[in-house]
């Protein structure tokens, strides 16, 4: 019988859509707004933050997904800096599309608030410095633990031979005993 994870085992919220989990952790992702993405989810505030905060492994992927927003938000500052455009990937799509299609598309309007994004930024560096934190910690774990069983192997192959080699060792040791010339003088 295969595992489910907490919350694909987590019993469904009556009238709640089928997997609006993971379509709330995608546009949280995207937008790094809570409410947005549960209007996308089309699930209540009061819904998603229970569940955060009875369901440990949605309480990660809520906190992975705001990182990846805040990267997001943080390159779009970065790109707006230096080419005064926000890089749109929504509207390169849709252009994309329209070429494809030999039909005018008109990318929607986009208006980027630098001050604003600047102290949002800054508002949840700690918080997204907190999972980068757990997260590397978790990666660690999962590298000490990977070291550790290469030890181990070569461990085993050592003490293997060891084994061989002192086997090796009385064999020869026999042989030559059994070879040797008899000394003793009668």
């Amino acid at each position: 019988m295969p595992q489910l994870s907490a919350s694909a085992a987590a019993p469904r919220r009556v009238g709640a859509p089928r997997n609006w989990r993971d379509t709330f952790i995608a546009a949280l992702g995207e937008t790094s707004h809570v409410a947005a993405a549960a209007r996308a989810a089309k699930i209540s505030l009061s819904c998603v933050y229970r569940t955060r905060r009875e369901d440990p492994d949605f309480r990660r992927r809520w906190f992975a997904a705001l990182c990846e927003g805040y990267d997001n938000l943080e390159m779009d500052l970065l790109c707006w800096l230096r080419t005064g455009k926000v890089a749109d990937t929504q509207a390169m799509d849709a252009r994309n599309e329209a070429e494809r299609a030999e039909t005018p598309a008109e990318p929607p309007a986009r208006k980027f608030d630098a001050a604003t994004a600047l102290r949002v930024l800054i508002a949840h560096r700690e918080s997204v410095g907190k999972e980068r934190g757990r997260q590397s910690l978790e990666d660690e774990s999962a590298i000490i633990a990977s070291i550790n069983a290469k030890i181990d192997a070569m461990r085993a192959r050592e003490k293997a031979a060891r084994r061989v080699l002192a086997a090796r060792h009385r064999k020869a040791s026999d042989r030559a005993l059994n070879h040797a010339p008899n000394h003793a003088k009668s």
